[in-house]
C-alpha cells in the first residue's frame, strides 16, 4: 500500500517538460512565453528540437540554458513575425474611408503598430497616410520584441519576389499610385524610401511584459494574438485599452475578436468586417 501512496500520478510529460521550459526561459532570459498558446507553442518547440537533434523538451531546456546561440535560434522561431504588406486590402480601404478622415480632426496623430514584424504593415501605413496627406503630422510607432526582426524593419528592405503580390495588394486597398514609385530593386531586393520612415520609431516592446508607454489615436495589432492564452489575450487587450485616447481605434487581425474579452462593452465596430473598433468609453 505504500507503495501505491508514493507511485507517481498520470501526467503528460510534454505539457509537464513545457511548463518548465518556458519558465526556465523566464527566469533566465526575461522572455515570457508561458501564456502563449500551447498548440503553436509546442508546435515551433518540435521544429526547434528537430533542427537541433533533440529527442525531448526537456533536452532542449538544457540546451537552452546552456548555450546562448541556442536560445537565440529558439527566440528567432518563438517570435511571431509572418506578414505581407497591404494584407486584406479590406482593412486598409476601411483606413482610408472610415479613420483617415476623423484623424484629420486631430493637430497631431500617434499610431502604434504592435508587433509589427519585419515592418510590412507599418509601411503600409506609412505609405497610406503620405496618400492621404496626413504623413506630415503622424507619428508611428512600431513595436516587437524580437531586436533582430526590428533592424531588418528598419532597414525598409523585403524580397523582390514578393513585390507582385504586394503590389496586387496595394490596389486592392485602394492605392492611388504605381507602386513601384516607393521602392527601387537592389540585388534581389528591394528598398523603400528612407522618407517614408522619416516619422516611425522602432523600438523593442514586449506585450507580455511591458507597458504602455503612450497615449494612441490608432493601435493596429493584427493578428498577433491569436498566438496566446485567454489569459494573456485578456492582458493585452487592458494594455490597448488603457493606451488608446477616447474615440482611439482599434485594428485586429480577421480571425480576432472583441466579443470574449471583457472590453468589448467599451467599443463600437467602425467595421466588424476587417476588425476596426471605436473606443466609446
Amino acid at each position: 500500500m505504500a507503495e501505491d501512496r508514493a507511485s507517481p500520478r498520470p501526467v503528460d510529460l510534454e505539457t509537464l517538460e513545457v511548463d518548465l521550459l518556458t519558465e526556465a526561459i523566464y527566469q533566465a532570459y526575461g522572455f515570457d512565453f508561458r501564456r502563449y498558446s500551447r498548440a503553436s507553442l509546442r508546435r515551433r518547440l518540435r521544429r526547434r528540437m528537430e533542427a537541433e537533434g533533440l529527442a525531448t523538451v526537456s533536452a532542449l531546456q538544457d540546451r537552452v540554458l546552456h548555450d546562448r546561440a541556442c536560445m537565440s535560434r529558439l527566440f528567432a522561431d518563438l517570435s511571431v513575425h509572418v506578414s505581407s504588406m497591404f494584407r486584406d486590402p479590406g482593412f486598409y480601404q476601411a483606413l482610408r474611408a472610415r479613420v483617415v478622415p476623423v484623424l484629420r480632426t486631430y493637430p497631431f496623430v500617434r499610431i502604434w503598430n504592435a508587433g509589427c514584424a519585419g515592418g510590412e504593415e507599418t509601411y503600409s501605413i506609412a505609405i497610406l497616410l503620405r496618400e492621404m496627406g496626413l504623413y506630415d503630422r503622424a507619428r508611428i510607432y512600431a513595436t516587437d520584441l524580437n531586436p533582430a526582426i526590428l533592424h531588418q524593419a528598419r532597414s525598409g528592405t523585403f524580397p523582390i519576389a514578393k513585390m507582385q503580390e504586394y503590389t496586387s495588394n496595394y490596389i486592392l486597398a485602394g492605392g492611388t499610385r504605381s507602386f513601384s514609385e516607393y521602392y527601387v530593386a537592389d540585388a534581389g531586393r528591394v528598398v523603400f524610401q528612407p522618407s517614408l520612415a522619416d516619422n516611425i520609431v522602432f523600438a523593442e516592446h514586449n506585450l507580455v511584459t511591458d507597458r504602455s508607454f503612450n497615449e494612441f489615436h490608432v493601435i493596429v495589432c493584427r493578428n498577433v494574438m491569436i498566438y496566446f492564452d485567454r489569459t494573456l489575450q485578456d492582458r493585452v487587450h487592458e494594455l490597448f485599452y488603457k493606451s488608446l485616447i477616447t474615440f482611439g481605434v482599434l485594428g485586429l487581425g480577421s480571425k480576432e475578436s472583441l466579443a470574449a474579452t471583457d472590453y468589448r462593452s467599451c467599443y463600437e465596430p467602425i467595421d466588424d468586417t476587417v476588425r476596426l473598433y471605436r473606443k466609446v468609453r
